[in-house]
């Protein structure tokens, strides 16, 4: 099995190394070898521009179902029980994807990843426009999730490579971030701008092929070979893990303590345990060192991803559809309001690389998550009052915070791994954020639409959880992070 340590390293091919890494910014070897087409572009920008366009689109793509899922919902004629699919799709395909395509664009090429994904993500997502029932249009979003994480994965594959100093990796990572929250507040517009939601796909999908075509021409190819076949096994075993996880989930909502759920939480469990033999035992190019999950900057990584997945992703995907349920907004008067959280998320992760130097990324993280959970805190009552403006400062504290964590994330992602394996560690992080979606996603409208008082106080109830889970993780990632830097400062 293969190991991030320095003996590895040092049986590793006499290829140049990557600078700009060291021992304290990566988290463990300082070394990293890569190819001759590895070697860095002769200019970044093109690099940063186009795989920012790429991810923006994927997350527009992403979120446009959250101002229009009454409207699918009725053309697909998708029951209450049944519309949490209609949103985990995308991130299901994501969270079974990101894995593997950040260990193949590694492995084979972050350009070729790149390419297939944006190319994909056109097509699935026109098709996605031309669906008539709930079970095609979930497969079609599925499809965009793969995809997708064939883009976001090789993103920041590509942007190590193309930035290899430390502060050029800090500025491209914070741009990358940026748009991050760029695409999560351009989806809801231009969905509900356009006349249906078919023709918002047909537009998204377009706009995907054209970025790929551009892509073509304009990218250089990086990747970082170990060697041996790509782990099939695992990706198998691990995909089916997650695909009975959110099962079990999106059926829980009808009651926890019957049989669908609990043999579906049975598989997980059993495929989990699979996942992990195949990793440790059998797999010569696993698709993730597990020996990570011994450092604490990576687990830091691995929880903050999770728990924005359950706690900013799973509240804001469902709540737009409670306003328009709850209040009778229309998909785009819902699209412009939480165009304060996502527009103010963008401006923040955008101007958050100022702190570089001053604030460390886990203490960007964990203040992100404590604004969340007061935005989500100050919000409580809104509904059941039948008053929007009195959401408007729980918004802007919570964009404030989602902005904190978009431009936190990735540059937490690429230093809790080494620099030849930045996809790799991209992957893992987005793996467990939109595992945390699937998940806060069903959790929301299960937790919103259990309330025997109503949809509003079933809303306020699933609030307080999103915040109360937001505390915890802010906490555990103070911990964890403060262990890091105990362990550096011992090794030092």
């Amino acid at each position: 099995m293969t190991r991030f340590n320095e003996r590895t390293i040092k049986r590793a091919s006499p290829s140049p190394v990557v600078p700009g890494t060291s021992a304290a910014t990566t988290g463990t070897s300082a070394a990293a070898t890569e190819t001759p087409a590895a070697a860095p572009a002769r200019s970044g920008r093109p690099t940063l521009a186009l795989t920012s366009a790429a991810t923006a689109v994927a997350l527009m793509t992403y979120t446009a179902p959250v101002v229009t899922l009454p409207n699918t919902a009725a053309a697909l004629h998708t029951p209450l029980s049944a519309q949490a699919w209609l949103l985990n799709g995308t991130p299901l395909g994501l969270a079974a994807l990101l894995l593997v395509a950040g260990s193949l664009a590694d492995d084979y090429g972050r350009r070729r990843v790149f390419l297939a994904g944006t190319l994909a993500l056109g097509l699935t997502t026109a098709l996605g426009g031309l669906t008539t029932s709930t079970w095609a249009f979930t497969l079609a979003r599925v499809a965009q999730g793969a995809a997708s994480a064939a883009i976001l994965a090789s993103s920041l594959g590509l942007l190590v490579a193309a930035f290899p100093s430390a502060r050029g990796r800090l500025h491209a990572t914070g741009v990358w971030g940026a748009f991050v929250s760029g695409g999560i507040a351009l989806g809801p517009l231009v969905a509900g701008a356009m006349p249906s939601w078919r023709v918002a796909y047909a537009v998204l999908g377009a706009a995907a092929l054209l970025v790929a075509g551009v892509s073509f021409r304009a990218l250089t190819e990086s990747r970082s070979p170990r060697g041996g076949r790509p782990d099939v096994a695992g990706a198998v075993a691990f995909g089916l893990a997650l695909v009975s996880l959110v099962a079990a989930l999106t059926l829980g909502r009808d009651g926890w303590l019957r049989a669908p759920v609990a043999l579906p939480l049975a598989a997980t469990v059993v495929l989990l345990g699979v996942f992990t033999l195949i990793e440790r035992r059998f797999a010569a190019t696993p698709m993730i060192d597990l020996a990570l999950f011994r450092t604490p900057r990576f687990l830091v990584s691995s929880l903050s991803g999770l728990v924005t997945g359950l706690t900013v992703i799973g509240l804001f995907s469902y709540l737009p559809a409670v306003l328009q349920r709850t209040l009778g907004m229309s998909a785009m008067d819902t699209a412009w309001l939480f165009l304060l959280w996502s527009g103010l998320s963008f401006a923040v992760a955008l101007q958050a690389k100022r702190l570089a130097g001053r604030v460390s990324p886990r203490l960007q993280l964990a203040a992100g998550f404590l604004l969340h959970a007061a935005g989500a805190l100050t919000m409580l009552g809104a509904l059941d009052a039948g008053s929007w403006p009195r959401l408007l400062p729980g918004l802007v504290l919570g964009g404030a915070g989602s902005g904190l964590l978009n431009a936190a994330l990735p540059l937490q992602a690429v230093e809790s791994v080494p620099a030849a394996r930045a996809a790799m560690g991209s992957g893992a992080q987005q793996t467990f954020r939109y595992i945390g979606s699937c998940a806060g996603v069903a959790l929301t409208i299960a937790v919103a639409t259990s309330s025997g008082s109503g949809l509003a106080h079933g809303a306020d109830v699933a609030m307080a959880v999103s915040a109360g889970v937001a505390v915890l993780g802010a906490a555990g990632v103070a911990v964890l992070g403060a262990a890091g830097e105990v362990g550096l400062r011992e090794r030092a």
